[in-house]
């Protein structure tokens, strides 16, 4: 019998499943390997093998980037021998995958369109980029092209203005570099502040990492060696060295099991299994870093949590256990800041599995993880709530979930959060004077055995007395000196056609 008042309607997740493929490991597993073994593995977490796995009636795939596959879940149904009536596959890209498919069945669930719904993700990077150093072939499924799963969730439309391409910003590193800084002329701290602070939290990672047995890698490590550049920690884009970004070199699978209530009561899934999505919220930032008013803030976080923690009905401080997604650290504190969380509190520390950099960062399914180690937190602790966020782009795309073993009042309903406009406008083409708002450096990997990294562009955001936004690029020596060997954060500037001059030396410090 369900418990008095339930809807039989009601989502609950009952099997959590992760895998990792370390180095060193035998085989080269490819993305529906380790997604099907995922799966096998969360029927078995669920307490009843895999009867829910061949009662599926829909899979939900979060789309690989390792192979990309039209319809992944199809493959990976036919790994299982099981027949899903529908497939959902997630767009290419976007970290925020995991809790928009999470919303999509759950809310097919709770609307009695669906009994029992399979969500998985994977990536083989590691085992692709081996094989491909080696020689060596992968015995992996292919697929023809033109597959397309039932349904595709998500937007696909691209991340960069023609602006932003103009200057070089062709990938999130560089992107969330420049947010960084941005965010730390905001604060007023200076570098070596900064880099403490950013050291400290990607540390405190690294920590939860050492004790998450799918963790790629499980080991702690001082503040201070994450934040340092050294030939192991080459500098990437200032202010971020190797070790405090994602780390997409990994093969890991994570899957779920969602089903009713009635579903998981009839197929007899013990209740001390039993974990309850309350409320699952997504919203959209401006698109374009470029246009955002401030690059340091998202409006879209902020009305992402408050919708989902009042479709709880509970709030921040109700939540015991929190899942940040954690790729750079400037996407951490944002998150952090617009939800009403310290970053700095050990009673309540910002992941449970230890971020991409440590746990690893298997394309658009870290979020995947996420929730599934989660699940395990909250079934350990009965009583407590448990929220989880998911990004895509360049802290674009959010999703937030609340989670809680205890059932909720009210039947979950998936929410698309209105998001306040905040825009600035970019002045592509702009000459004249202008403030620094905001730089990163990008360095290009120097020669074995030393790594000596050297600058090879600068990419500066400035505010113009207007209040509008021009990216500049620059290469020349003087300007690559002015901004590795000083920090001129908030100094005045003036660009023309082809120039870009510093006029003063005013910074953060």
């Amino acid at each position: 019998m369900l418990p008095a008042g339930m809807d039989p309607r009601t989502p609950v997740l009952v099997g959590a499943g992760q895998v990792v493929h370390r180095p060193g490991a035998p085989g080269l597993p490819g993305p529906v390997e380790l997604a099907a073994e995922s799966l096998r593995r969360a029927g078995a977490d669920s307490g009843v093998g895999d009867r829910l796995l061949r009662a599926a009636d829909v899979i939900a795939a979060v789309a690989p980037v390792s192979r990309p596959y039209g319809d992944l879940g199809a493959l990976v149904a036919a790994e299982l021998g099981v027949s899903p009536r529908r497939t959902v596959q997630s767009v290419r890209f976007g970290g925020d995958a995991p809790q928009r498919l999470l919303n999509a069945v759950a809310q097919a669930i709770a609307d009695g369109r669906s009994e029992v719904a399979l969500l998985t993700g994977a990536e083989a990077v590691y085992s692709g980029n081996t094989a491909a150093r080696s020689g060596a072939a992968v015995d992996w499924p292919e697929q023809p092209d033109g597959v397309t799963p039932d349904e595709i969730v998500g937007s696909d439309r691209g991340p960069n203005s023609d602006m932003e391409t103009a200057a070089g910003l062709w990938g999130p590193v560089y992107f969330y570099a420049l947010m960084e800084t941005a965010l730390r002329r905001r604060l007023g701290s200076s570098e070596a502040a900064h880099r403490e602070r950013i050291g400290g939290l990607w540390s405190r990672l690294s920590e939860i990492a050492a004790r998450n047995p799918y963790a790629w890698q499980p080991a702690a490590q001082a503040a201070a060696d994450l934040a340092t550049p050294a030939p192991a920690n080459r500098m990437v884009s200032t202010p971020y060295p190797k070790l405090l970004i994602a780390n997409l070199t990994v093969d890991l699978g994570a899957g779920l099991i969602l089903c009713s209530a009635a579903a998981a009561e009839a197929a007899g899934v013990p209740r001390d299994r039993w974990v309850f999505p309350h409320a699952g919220a997504t919203a959209t930032d401006e698109w374009f870093v470029s246009e955002r008013a401030d690059m340091s803030r998202s409006p879209a976080i902020a009305a992402a949590g408050k919708a989902a923690l009042g479709a709880a009905g509970i709030a921040i401080d109700d939540v015991a256990h929190v899942d940040l997604y954690s790729c750079f650290p400037v996407a951490v504190q944002i998150a952090a800041e617009e939800l009403g969380l310290p970053i700095d509190d050990p009673a309540r520390p910002l992941s449970v599995t230890g971020g991409l950099t440590f746990a690893g960062g298997p394309g658009n399914n870290y979020t995947t993880h996420s929730i599934a180690t989660l699940s395990g937190v909250l079934r350990a602790d009965p009583g407590a709530y448990g929220l989880a966020t998911a990004l895509g782009w360049y802290s674009t795309k959010h999703g937030v979930g609340v989670y809680s073993a205890k059932p909720p009042e009210r039947l979950f309903r998936a929410i698309e959060a209105d998001v306040p406009a905040a825009r600035r406008e970019p002045a592509p083409g702009y000459t004249g004077p202008a403030t620094v708002e905001a730089y990163t450096v990008a360095y290009r990997k120097g020669p074995a055995p030393d790594r000596a990294d050297e600058p090879e562009a600068v990419v500066v955001s400035a505010l113009t007395p207007a209040g509008t936004r021009i990216l500049v690029r620059a290469s020349d020596a003087d300007t690559l000196a002015a901004f590795t060997a000083g920090d001129p954060l908030g100094a005045d500037a003036e660009i023309a056609a082809d120039t870009f001059t510093l006029l003063t030396e005013r910074s953060a410090r």
